[in-house]
């Protein structure tokens, strides 16, 4: 699971920081997280191929979070693209996108599908035989969505001995992996798990931005091996916090600990301040394993 951070800062573009997008490589799918001003530019930078990108999955309708997404739709089609692209945000997205194509007489030479969200309870909004996509509702000022994205279980491992010993015809070596039981040479049915081992363990991700403090995300991202939860300000701010629905540092760690994540990942920081270390202590307070994200800059889990 490889997460390229293209901007984590919150409200406005500068000079060496951006708005808000992510790309996240799992199972050989490749999800955008987020579409702030200046993404496309920062995916040429990082060397990201576009024609990679089928899904983007777009939290809330505030600026820093989605106004490169008609820029990178139109550069799509001014390179030809013929795959298909969903888009995933609330109601109110494809209105936006599709009346400034219209206004430009723009049209995608591409099928481009929209998936708006309304519900305010956490729903499957992609499957597929390797990984799941779940939102998380978020409270913010306008209607959020946070995303979890599953990877699920991979092929059971065949213990060569066990299976040998247990006369199974190599036939039944796949359903094995499957983790079906079969019936060997002797007409026996063999329990797959006396002839298997668990495969790798499925990895987790999820994305938490833009949010105020909400405990009751906790049972939906339970045990994830990465949380990425914004904390625009450091506590010394928290008055802040509530009035424009953000979270602290210290918030998010609390977060982190009460859903037993493995790594927390801090962003969406305020501008006010000069460097980030202080986000990164306050939330060691609280929880251990944090890391700080920062434009241009790849974590591999």
């Amino acid at each position: 699971m490889k997460l390229s951070i293209l901007g984590c800062y919150s409200a406005t573009p500068r000079t060496l920081n951006n708005t808000t997008s992510q790309v996240l490589e799992i199972n050989n799918h490749m999800f955008l997280i987020d579409c702030g001003e200046g993404t496309q530019v920062q995916l040429r930078k990082h060397k990201i191929k576009f024609n990679r990108i089928k899904h983007i999955f777009i939290s809330h309708l505030h600026g820093d979070h989605f106004f490169g997404l008609v820029g990178l739709i139109s550069t799509f089609r001014l390179l030809t693209r013929e795959t298909d692209l969903h888009i995933y945000g609330p109601k109110g997205i494809k209105e936006v996108v599709t009346l400034q194509m219209k206004l430009a007489d723009s049209w995608t030479n591409y099928n481009l599908y929209f998936h708006e969200l309304t519900s305010k309870k956490s729903e499957l909004i992609f499957d597929d035989d390797k990984v799941e996509v779940h939102t998380i509702p978020l409270n913010h000022r306008v209607y959020t969505n946070g995303y979890l994205f599953k990877e699920k279980p991979g092929e059971r491992k065949l213990s060569i001995g066990a299976v040998e010993n247990a006369n199974i015809n190599v036939a039944y070596y796949r359903k094995l992996k499957q983790g079906f039981d079969v019936v060997n040479e002797d007409g026996v049915t063999i329990k797959n798990e006396t002839v298997t081992k668990p495969g790798r363990k499925p990895k987790s991700y999820a994305f938490c931005s833009d949010t105020m403090y909400k405990e009751d995300i906790v049972p939906i991202i339970k045990n994830v091996d990465v949380l990425y939860h914004e904390s625009t300000f450091l506590e010394q701010h928290a008055h802040l916090a509530e009035k424009t629905k953000h979270a602290t540092a210290k918030q998010a760690a609390s977060i982190a600990k009460q859903a037993h994540v493995g790594t927390l990942l801090l962003g969406h920081y305020s501008t006010r301040y000069d460097g980030l270390n202080a986000f990164k202590e306050e939330a060691q307070a609280v929880f251990e394993h944090v890391e700080l994200a920062e434009d241009g800059k790849t974590f591999k889990f």
